[in-house]
């Protein structure tokens, strides 16, 4: 019943536990801050919502209705954020989206439309091919406050065309990064995205990810500089998250809950880290370290069995533990996955999409968690982007879920004072 009124609670409050990505960003209207924006939308009213949003910030504003005069003016200035719906005028938004991408656009592309969340999604792929930075999707309607909190979490305190000094955009794109530069040049940092227990509604840990911190570009989402890498570098990258994870998870513990890091690493990168001397090590020597978890993708899970299960045993002596990842998107034998000792089978977000809603992804959903309540493993939901999901989730007996609605991934210092205000919040 706790658990029951909790969710009724945080369905009538704001979910989120923390803004979207950003690094240090000023006050509104504060000096110093300056960026442009372009609002490309055939609705007026929307334009003038957007750009009423936008006043308060010192922001220069171009409005467009079709994409052959955004595409014009992108070409001429580019601007630091650009606002998309999915249809316009005579046009669309995935013209729009080729556009940028042939002129390798730097700043962030935010999606607005009353479109359905699937196409949306869609929309957001095709941009990341374009070397885009995709910001997650914004349904209408909206409201005026998370539009401007969404730009003032989103623009950072450098100039990300990097034309402070110079008229001319230096050469850098999102094409030309590679992960050994972004490691050698100390770019890497580790964010951090929660999980949430479903039957408390509290944060019960958190998966590390990879950012990379450009002086130029700013900050750098993963597909943008992993994608072709070699085992080797993937390995260096996967030492560097789990060194890393061991000297945060400190600061975690002094909040005085029970809260679990994860990273990912990829079967290759088990065999090639030394994860099980390095966490031997570094390991936090607070009696309340509850261990970690690393997570592997289901495809790569079943590829050497016994291999993963030696090295997953031998993890387990420093409370160390494996979860299936994407759970769901793959073809993997169940009769082969159940003899890992895996803790945790992350559903993938393609089971949790509308799982409300749409009967087969709700059956295909619930034996997930069925089968992993079967494994004595928890289930835990990705890409959680809606109330009425948590909901059915919840009533599915899902154990933990992350995503959107809750948090995006953001850095260690800003969890953790979210996390703090949460806490102080409740003691009260």
């Amino acid at each position: 019943m706790a658990a029951d009124q909790n969710l009724r609670t945080q369905s009538q409050a704001p979910l989120p536990l923390v803004g979207g990505p950003a690094i240090a960003p000023q006050s509104a209207g504060q000096a110093g801050i300056s960026f442009s924006c372009f609002i490309i939308d055939d609705e007026e009213a929307i334009q003038d919502l957007i750009e009423g949003a936008l006043r308060p910030l010192n922001c220069e504003i171009q409005r467009f209705k079709n994409a052959k005069g955004a595409l014009a003016a992108a070409a001429r200035q580019q601007p630091d954020f650009i606002f998309l719906d999915a249809s316009l005028e005579g046009s669309d938004a995935v013209e729009v989206i080729r556009g940028l991408g042939a002129m390798q656009f730097r700043g962030k592309v935010q999606l607005v439309s009353g479109s359905d969340l699937p196409i949306l999604r869609d929309l957001e792929q095709v941009g990341e091919r374009h070397s885009l930075w995709m910001l997650p999707a914004l349904q209408k309607p909206f409201r005026i406050n998370a539009i401007r909190q969404l730009v003032q979490d989103n623009i950072s305190n450098s100039d990300p065309r990097g034309t402070a000094s110079s008229d001319k955009p230096p050469d850098v794109s999102y094409k030309k990064l590679r992960l050994a530069d972004v490691l050698q040049n100390n770019w890497f940092q580790l964010w951090y995205q929660p999980k949430i227990d479903l039957q408390k509604m509290q944060p019960v840990g958190a998966e590390g990810l990879a950012r990379c911190v450009h002086p130029i570009l700013g900050v750098v989402r993963p597909e943008a500089f992993l994608a072709g890498e070699d085992e080797t570098t993937l390995a260096k990258l996967a030492e560097r998250a789990l060194i890393q994870s061991l000297y945060d998870w400190p600061l975690f513990g002094a909040l005085g809950i029970p809260f679990k890091l994860t990273i990912n690493c990829s079967v290759e990168s088990l065999s090639r880290v030394p994860i099980a001397k390095i966490v031997r090590e570094l390991r936090p020597k607070q009696g309340n370290w509850p261990g970690m978890i690393i997570e592997i993708t289901e495809d790569q899970a079943i590829k050497d069995i016994g291999a993963i299960h030696e090295i997953a045993t031998q993890l387990k002596l420093y409370g160390v533990s494996i979860a299936i990842d994407d759970f769901g998107a793959g073809y993997s034998h169940l009769a082969r996955l159940k003899e890992l000792p895996f803790a945790e089978l992350k559903i993938d977000k393609s089971l949790i999409q509308n799982c409300d809603k749409n009967e087969h992804t709700s059956s295909l959903c619930r034996t997930a968690i069925e089968l992993a309540h079967k494994f004595n493993s928890s289930a835990v939901a990705e890409g959680v982007e809606r109330v009425e999901e948590v909901r059915a989730l919840h009533q599915m007996g899902c154990d933990m879920a992350q995503g959107y609605l809750f948090a995006h991934a953001t850095p260690r210092d800003k969890l953790i004072q979210s996390m703090q205000k949460r806490l102080a919040a409740k003691a009260k």
